[in-house]
């Protein structure tokens, strides 16, 4: 039996596609609501959850534990309402849930509108066993008590679901400047980072929101310290893969050599393809800018066969084949990012110029166009307008375009 257990608030608008994506999937829902003032618990029960209560305490784990020991499935599966199951993934999650010595399943999930790391691997399924528990303030997780059951029932194993298996809308750029979702965790894990000082985890969440917002000097000292407090035996390496990361994003600007070096360590480690398409990826572009063009391209060759989904991966292929002077080559991959990512104005305009250079010109026309047209859409006039003074006297846009 399988169980689904989820804590929510204030969900109303996105818990239904949540809990219709697993209905046919799981025997029990149940969900248990934590304050919601709008109609999320009407919503849940209309989709056949049962819902139980939580007084909201400020930390996950708790909410998590008490919807955990609710369920009576002998494996369980956690989301939060703003995931859905991919149903393609299902039969590969089954034949490793048949597996009698796999004990956590982890699932790969599709960060969607992420561009630097669209995937990451969450530990979502398991089997109950009563040593399983939520644990850390915000993004809690089973994965300490886990590790301790481990220790004691050797026994065990954990298994990689190589099938993408959720699709996570929480990070995309619109959702996280509408919420206070970054400041939150900020709080969670400053305070979690007192308690416990040099956690490889919360050294890596904070070094890379502080890294992202411009404080180099405390997000490299954060990575740093993360790196060296990691186990020699290395059990972690999701945990090294984000803090390698983000110390290659943190180092590029004034030292690509220490950027390299730390995206090479990244890649290498025994995760997924898809887990570290951003290392890859990010690779691939510092070594383009260092003329290295052969291992740029096969860096994100690669990339593009692991997740021929991504259409970051697409458009950077592009821009290396063009570079090279294959500009057929640079078409093809262009096309396969416009099919992706249709909104991406940079696509437009560097397959436009692509194009240009082949003697396409009514091509070129309509991508440039095209370019100009989500530019101010997007609400980025300015850029618009560095553009057509780029184009002027270069190819000729009729009034349409402008």
């Amino acid at each position: 039996m399988l169980s689904l257990s989820m804590i929510v608030r204030n969900e109303e608008a996105r818990l239904e596609a949540c809990l219709k994506s697993v209905k046919n999937f799981v025997d029990e829902m149940v969900v248990v609501d934590t304050g919601s003032t709008d109609s999320t618990v009407s919503v849940a029960k209309a989709a056949g959850a049962r819902v139980e209560h939580f007084a909201w305490t400020g930390d996950f784990a708790p909410a998590r534990n008490s919807a955990l020991s609710l369920v009576n499935g002998d494996w369980v599966l956690t989301m939060d309402a703003d995931e859905q199951l991919r149903p393609e993934a299902i039969p590969s999650i089954r034949a490793l849930m048949a597996q009698p010595d796999v004990l956590v399943i982890n699932l790969l999930r599709h960060e969607l509108g992420a561009v630097m790391s669209p995937y990451s691997s969450v530990s979502r399924l398991f089997r109950r066993h009563p040593c399983i528990q939520w644990s850390r303030p915000y993004h809690s997780m089973i994965d300490d008590s886990v590790r301790a059951l481990r220790a004691s029932e050797p026994h065990w194993r954990i298994a990689d679901c190589r099938e993408p298996a959720l699709l996570h809308d929480g990070y995309r750029q619109e959702v996280l400047q509408s919420g206070d979702k970054q400041e939150r965790l900020r709080t969670a894990m400053e305070s979690w980072l007192k308690e416990n000082p040099g956690d490889p985890y919360a050294c890596a969440k904070l070094g890379g929101l502080e890294i992202s917002k411009g404080d180099q000097k405390r997000g490299l000292a954060l990575l740093k310290a993360g790196l060296e407090n990691l186990d020699s035996k290395d059990d972690s390496p999701c945990e090294r893969y984000e803090l390698l990361f983000h110390l290659g994003i943190a180092l590029a600007p004034n030292d690509s050599a220490g950027a390299e070096q730390a995206y090479r360590k990244a890649i290498n480690l025994p995760l997924e393809t898809r887990i570290t398409l951003g290392a890859r990826l990010n690779l691939a572009a510092l070594l383009m800018k260092q003329s290295e063009l052969d291992e740029a391209i096969a860096l994100t060759k690669m990339a593009t066969q692991a997740a021929p989904e991504v259409s970051l991966g697409w458009y950077n292929l592009g821009l290396m084949q063009r570079r090279r002077g294959d500009t057929e080559s640079a078409l093809l991959a262009y096309e396969k990012a416009k099919q992706l990512n249709p909104k991406h104005p940079e696509t437009h305009q560097n397959d436009a110029v692509a194009r240009l250079m082949g003697g396409d010109l009514d091509g070129a026309r309509r991508g440039f166009r095209q370019a100009l047209k989500l530019l101010n859409e997007q609400g980025r006039n300015q850029e618009a307008e560095g553009l057509l003074r780029q184009l002027d006297g270069m190819i000729k846009l009729d009034h349409e375009g402008r």
